[in-house]
């Protein structure tokens, strides 16, 4: 660690080491983890499928919010965020926009397991395009609002990584997070939510359950729940009053979300754990024709 440059208030030197550990393992893992999941969707040709696609875009995303955990890691490092306030709008951006497309091609993957097993409806590719495209393209413009004013990014209680600003409270941020909220966590959660209890009511009836059908949104809670508490209550008490440890609680368990999904989507996903295995072995795996269908633990 840099020893010139003054700790963060309300952390020691073990704090700021261990919570920058906890981001680099973070960082690194979740990138390795989807990146494999990425170069097998491009390399396997077995795996190129509209609904493949959905998880291979989730990837892609998640690998936005390590390369941002890795950033926020080699800063705690520095004891100092080393890239101005240009670089921390940048961050804050970049960090967020990720951030809100995964939990969305979480919802979509979702939607589309939701047709595959209770309506037995293929997705298009055309539908999956579209829907990808529309993902990132809503997703940018709720991450571009704080950089021209609605909404602001600035440091978190570490000071050396940038998210949306929770510490004010004022106006400005109710205004934001209210319909930001309801249009990227609450909609999407519900997504998740019921169709995977369509899922799970399908799985009951045929007596053949296919994986175990409340983990997605178990995880994704426990990943962005603590974040979005601690947003909520930022908008009717004051969140300095929440101990800055308590705080970087939320953004910690945040980015444990694109190892989870690797997991869940990827690996847990016959067809592309088959594709994953031929990309690192060579050797190609038995797995059913379904398309999607997820066996996960």
């Amino acid at each position: 660690m840099v020893s010139s440059s003054p700790l963060p208030e309300g952390f020691t030197e073990f704090d700021v080491f261990s919570l920058g550990s906890c981001l680099l393992v973070e960082g690194l893992l979740g990138f390795l983890l989807n990146a494999v999941t990425v170069v097998a969707f491009l390399k396997i040709r077995e795996l190129r499928t509209p609904s493949n696609f959905l998880v291979f875009s989730l990837a892609m995303a998640d690998m936005g919010i390590s390369g941002n955990a890795t950033i926020a890691a080699f800063s705690s490092f520095l004891r100092y965020w080393p890239y101005g306030s240009d670089g921390c709008q940048m961050h804050g951006f970049q960090g967020f926009l990720t951030a809100l497309a995964s939990l969305h091609f979480i919802a979509a993957v979702a939607w589309d397991r939701y047709h595959q097993y209770c309506t037995r409806t293929k997705l298009q590719w055309s539908s999956a395009i579209t829907l990808t495209a529309f993902i990132w393209m809503f997703t940018a413009f709720w991450a571009a609002m704080p950089v021209i004013g609605w909404g602001e990014y600035d440091y978190e209680p570490l000071r050396t990584c940038c998210t949306l600003d929770i510490s004010k409270g004022d106006r400005n941020y109710v205004s934001y997070l209210i319909p930001m909220s309801i249009c990227n966590s609450v909609i999407p959660m519900l997504v998740v939510m019921t169709s995977y209890q369509a899922i799970g009511r399908r799985f009951k009836k045929t007596g053949n359950p296919r994986f175990n059908a409340g983990a997605p949104f178990k995880t994704m809670l426990f990943c962005w729940g603590p974040y979005g508490v601690l947003a909520f209550y930022a908008a009717i008490e004051n969140a300095n009053l929440v101990s800055p440890k308590i705080r970087m609680i939320a953004p910690i368990l945040a980015k444990t979300s694109p190892t989870f999904n690797m997991f869940l989507y990827s690996l847990g996903n016959e067809n592309y754990r088959g594709g994953i295995w031929q990309l690192l072995t060579g050797e190609k795996m038995n797995t059913p024709q379904t398309e999607n269908k997820a066996k996960i633990n």
